[in-house]
């Protein structure tokens, strides 16, 4: 029996549509090589990068695995004059969530979200369960549902 983590918990007591998918990993592995061992779309797997603004104020940017996040867009989404990446040693301390664990639902404070536009061309994406192994599978919109995010040009 596999432990459900804070996101699953929220999208159930939100009654919001999702599947969960377990797989085998015992540390940090990228959502381009996960998709790959799992013979899913690279495209479709979505990756979470936490940001801190020049203001402090900490930000969930929600994007292809496979692409590069363009900061400046990433600011002017977000209303800040620069983000920068947050180091990945404070990753749990702001998210609650281990690298390679962390998703946008269900963080340790609700912090602004954007879900990268592209999302739009699918109608289910693959997000991180909360833990390492685990996998959400929901529509862009549910997502954003859950998350109280938006839709952002990110790359």
């Amino acid at each position: 029996m596999q432990q459900k983590t804070n996101a699953m918990r929220i999208l159930e007591q939100k009654k919001l549509p999702h599947r969960v998918n377990y797989y085998d990993c015992d540390e940090f592995t990228d959502a381009v090589h996960i998709a790959e061992m799992l013979g899913q779309d690279p495209e479709q797997t979505f990756k979470t990068l936490m940001c801190v603004g020049k203001s402090g104020g900490h930000y969930a940017f929600v994007m292809q695995g496979t692409a590069e996040m363009d900061l400046r867009k990433a600011a002017k989404a977000a209303g800040e004059k620069s983000v920068a990446l947050l180091p990945v040693k404070e990753i749990q301390a702001v998210t609650g969530y281990i690298r390679g664990g962390c998703t946008a639902i269900g963080m340790k404070k609700d912090y602004p979200v954007f879900l990268d536009e592209t999302a739009m061309l699918y109608d289910e994406i693959i997000v991180s369960g909360g833990r390492l192994g685990t996998q959400i599978f929901l529509s862009p919109d549910t997502f954003l549902e859950a998350t109280g995010g938006q839709y952002a040009e990110l790359q």
